[in-house]
């Protein structure tokens, strides 16, 4: 009888702390699971957009000298001013013997200097979705070992998350189907991938 009573503590005992870690665990991590959910969908589509920047382009005709003897730092200036840009110039150079490269601010200017056809391109962080997915690349040691312990973390979410709910609804139920189906379609996914 008191064996039966101390087993019956200790499974009182154990889902408690099951509870306890996984709602703890899931609190905790809650930003970490957005971070990685925003940065996860972007990244799923990084062939559809840029989740990082989002990059204007503008094309339009210059009239410049067709001769790369012809610039120097302010002619450059004087281009950039009719775009109304010379406030950001960093730098320019030739890439090719007609082409210029103006770096300005949050992006570039190149001119083909015997056409004067001219791309302007503008690069600006697209908000929320660049900031998460430059944490999602891991950028330093001290987000490595944090990113680390998330993922750890989730395992145990994931594994105490099997264990709280008793019953039809449980593991040994409807929660057991649901948890083998989740199984099986990232398996048959990688299979098909492979």
């Amino acid at each position: 009888m008191a064996i039966i009573k101390k087993y019956k503590q200790m499974k009182i005992k154990f889902k408690k702390s099951i509870i306890t870690i996984h709602r703890d665990l899931g609190f905790f991590f809650f930003g970490m699971c957005v971070i990685y959910g925003i940065s996860g969908i972007a990244m799923n589509h990084i062939k559809d957009w840029n989740p990082n920047y989002i990059i204007k382009r503008k094309k339009i005709t210059l009239n410049v000298p067709d001769s790369k003897k012809e610039y120097s730092k302010e002619k450059v200036l004087e281009i950039l001013k009719t775009l109304e840009e010379d406030k950001y110039y960093k730098s320019y150079y030739f890439p090719e013997e007609n082409d210029l490269k103006i770096f300005i601010k949050n992006g570039s200017v190149n001119i083909n200097i015997l056409t004067g056809q001219t791309y302007i391109e503008k690069i600006k962080r697209r908000p929320l979705f660049g900031q998460t997915t430059f944490l999602h690349y891991n950028p330093g040691k001290l987000w490595t070992y944090f990113s680390d312990f998330f993922a750890f973390s989730l395992i145990l979410i994931a594994i105490t998350g099997l264990f709280i709910i008793k019953g039809k609804n449980g593991i040994t139920g409807r929660g057991g189907w649901l948890t083998a189906i989740g199984i099986i379609i990232p398996v048959i996914l990688f299979l098909m991938y492979l």
